[in-house]
């Protein structure tokens, strides 16, 4: 229903010399509205049951103390699937006081009613939730306190010592928790950030719009927050406060969800603001020495030095030089890649960007490496970053299907040969690093073979799984949100899969880049004599090469020194007669290659294309923003 009072994207006026909200006509026709103060609005979503009733209190509540013709009632609807529509198209109709504000989409509260305010008359914005939890009888003094010019922000509060409000256990706690990890984290004075009770002046609104990113629940924590950074008079006051129904507010995903926006504006807040090129490298450095500290709890540094002083210089060379080989070879296949999302490149630019970005992931922690590419080839060739993302996550799962199809086939193979009881025997009694390397290792294989699945079950499929996955567990916009972007990635990782010459193409590089990658370890290994038959080296080397990467995948440690260390080691000693000393020099000492060469590649690639590291960290900031565009696709 389309009706004559509904407010979609664009503002609709009524017709010319027809008041509005009690105004005069101005000469030209059009409503004036000069005369209005206050302007509450409504988010409302699903409020079928309730939203009539609430207006009519909210008008009769307004009329009490304010002159006729001074407010406005907004409901802001916000992609509702009930008769919430139809009832706010009434309500306008009947009653020139109230607008309606319309969304064919669910842009969550925050979006819901900052897209409101925007279309709001009023130089003072309220809002309220519609189940009119907190009693009415406050609502002249949230008003008041903006209209006065004692605060430019105003808020209602159910955890002030003169008031505190009875809630549900399920529901006060998380709200106490949630509450003090904002004043912990993001240093707020205010004791509830979450009452939905609140009026903005407008200057205080149009000025913190631009720096608010939430668009759902932490949209006016996010508010109060900046109000206060900036300077804003923000006052918070008692209110009486009964829970009315179940809350929208999912206790486990929202409060989750805005768990991580709180430590974003923390970032934002606290942390970027002194990050410095200087900072970066001092952190980089630290970083490097914690991961030092943190291996010799695990690692005796004289036996390594003892095994590694009788390697065979030789073979070690051999190693280095086959490890250089699979680097062309990483470019050649971003180039194909990328070549399958619509974008043309060069290798010898792009063996650049990966080298620069696995040093990233040497140096900081969780895997910021990752992100320094998509900025490498956004800045220097203006690739959009969701495409950047989606081809560095096609390659992340080419990575973890070849390394794990290469553990898989030998691990049969010692299935055949009666080794996989030892084994397992070995792995249960190991403590320390080897032991969480493994099972780490295994939990990877297990996701990414799943999320293969997945995919593979979603190109086959006519419906949206990716979607009705995310339904099952939520209907709310963060659902609709992250569905969106898992949709969009899927679609990327289809895309570059999609025709059997391009899976071909990267797939088979994909393996020769892991074999070169073992012939690595093998020359390595071979350098300290073992002694082992040819077949047994071979398979050993692949089967610790391959369960020590697929360890490396979670962002533990700085380049995953210790897991890959543990893992290696742990395999050989428990599929050879090699000592643990023996293993655990070899180990380092392949780990220590591979590191090196991609560091001396990754500084040199920055020279050349003239990138720092810590800048591409910082400049990342603005990657949510342009994630959120549609990737390129020729």
């Amino acid at each position: 229903m389309t009706g004559p009072r509904r407010e979609a994207a664009h503002e609709t006026t009524s017709e010319p010399g027809d008041p509005e909200n009690g105004r005069s006509p101005t000469p030209d026709g059009q409503p004036s509205c000069a005369s209005t103060a206050v302007s509450v609005v409504l988010p409302a979503y699903n409020e079928e049951a309730t939203i009539e009733a609430t207006v009519e209190t909210t008008l009769r509540t307004l009329a009490a103390f304010l002159d006729p013709g001074t407010f406005e009632v907004i409901v802001a609807e916000d992609g509702c699937d009930d008769r919430t529509p139809e009832i706010a198209d009434r309500l306008a109709d009947m009653d020139d006081r109230v607008r309606h504000v319309h969304s064919d989409e669910r842009l969550g509260r925050g979006g819901a009613l900052e897209r409101a305010f925007e279309a709001a008359h009023g130089d003072v914005l309220v809002y309220f939730d519609t189940d009119l939890a907190t009693d009415m009888r406050h609502l002249e003094e949230l008003v008041e306190r903006i209209r006065s010019g004692e605060a430019d922000v105003a808020t209602g509060s159910r955890w002030m010592s003169e008031n505190v409000a009875d809630r549900p256990a399920k529901r006060g706690i998380p709200s106490r928790a949630y509450n003090g990890l904002v004043r912990t984290f993001l240093g707020s004075d205010l004791r509830d950030h979450q009452c939905g009770f609140k009026a903005f002046s407008r200057e205080a609104f149009e000025t913190l719009r631009e720096d608010v990113e939430d668009e759902h629940w932490f949209w006016d924590t996010e508010m109060l927050v900046r109000a206060q950074r900036r300077g804003f008079e923000v006052a918070e006051f008692p209110v009486d406060w009964t829970p009315k129904g179940d809350t929208k507010v999912d206790l486990v995903r929202d409060v989750l969800g805005m768990g991580s926006q709180i430590l974003r504006t923390w970032w934002q807040l606290s942390v970027r603001p002194r990050l410095s090129r200087r900072v970066g490298m001092v952190a980089g450095a630290g970083l490097a020495v914690l991961a030092l500290v943190l291996m010799t709890q695990y690692i005796d540094f004289g036996a390594v030095l003892s095994e590694m002083g009788d390697a065979d210089p030789v073979l070690v060379a051999a190693g280095v030089f086959v490890y250089i080989l699979s680097w062309p070879l990483r470019g050649l296949r971003y180039r194909d890649i990328l070549s399958e999302l619509g974008f043309r490149e060069r290798v010898g630019f792009l063996t650049g960007a990966v080298f620069i970005s696995q040093t990233g992931n040497l140096v900081f922690p969780a895997r910021a490496g990752d992100l320094i590419r998509a900025y490498v080839v956004k800045a220097r060739r203006d690739i959009p970053y969701p495409s950047g993302f989606a081809s560095l996550a096609a390659e992340r799962v080419f990575d973890l299907l070849t390394i794990a199809a290469m553990a898989g086939v030998v691990l049969i193979g010692y299935t055949v040969t009666g080794q996989t009881a030892q084994l397992a025997e070995t792995i249960v009694g190991a403590d320390g690093a080897g032991r969480v390397a493994v099972v780490v290792a295994v939990a990877v294989s297990l996701a990414a073979l799943g999320a293969v699945g997945v995919i593979a079950l979603s190109a086959r499929s006519d419906r949206d799984l990716v979607t009705a996955f995310m339904h099952r567990i939520s209907t709310d916009s963060y659902a609709d949100f992250v569905a969106g972007i898992i949709g969009r990635f899927v679609g990327d990782l289809q895309t570059v899969a999609g025709t059997r010459e391009g899976f071909a193409r990267v797939g088979a590089t994909s393996v020769l880049i892991w074999t070169l990658d073992v012939v690595t370890a093998l020359f390595v290994l071979a350098a300290f004599s073992p002694g082992l038959p040819v077949v047994e080296l071979v398979a050993v080397s692949f089967f610790a090469v391959s369960v020590g990467n697929l360890a490396k995948v979670l962002p533990l440690s700085p380049g995953g020194v210790g897991l890959y260390e543990g893992a290696f080691t742990l395999l050989v000693v428990a599929l050879t007669p090699l000592g643990p000393e023996l293993a655990l020099g070899a180990a380092v000492l392949d780990h220590a290659v591979k590191n090196i060469v991609t560091v001396v590649g990754g500084y040199g690639s920055m020279l050349g294309l003239n990138v720092s590291l810590t800048t591409a960290v910082e400049e990342t900031r603005d990657v949510r923003e342009e994630a959120k565009e549609p990737a390129k696709l020729d």
